[in-house]
């Protein structure tokens, strides 16, 4: 029996986190615009039954896709995001992101974890302060 050099299982390495990296890159790219115009059917699309969405600075966490599209329906004010840079590498992604509601402008990180499927399976956003988190979605959070 023949078997393939290790280099080339190298290279098939190599093209897959490739694959991964822009997968990722088009994942995040996609979840900004799905949030942007509240396509809720197709955000939905992009997740794992069981993302994990989380918000350090207010110490909380939504489990599945039912809860996190709820979070954001639910989110008071005439939000809107847009992407100034996205990184990717692999099945990871980072997002700066200008975040305005109203006449309020604020930037924002999100850090975008994919699984094996291009689906994202954890987020985690970050804002530049700590704060308390509004009441009202007591429902659709766990604190830590």
């Amino acid at each position: 029996m023949h078997r393939r050099p290790a280099r080339l299982s190298l290279v098939e390495a190599r093209v897959r986190v490739v694959d991964d990296t822009s997968t990722a890159r088009q994942t995040a790219h996609a979840y900004v615009d799905l949030l942007e115009r509240r396509d809720w059917s197709g955000l939905a699309a992009l997740l794992t039954d069981d993302v994990v969405y989380e918000m350090p600075q207010t110490r909380e966490r939504i489990r599945g896709t039912d809860a996190f599209l709820r979070f954001n329906t639910e989110y008071p004010g005439d939000w809107h995001l847009r992407p100034r840079r996205v990184i990717a590498d692999g099945r990871l992604a980072a997002l700066l992101l200008d975040v305005r509601v109203g006449d309020e402008q604020q930037d924002a990180c999100v850090w975008l974890e994919m699984s094996e499927q291009g689906l994202i399976s954890k987020i985690i956003d970050y804002w530049p302060e700590p704060y308390d988190p509004p009441q009202g979605r007591e429902h659709l959070v766990e604190r830590w």
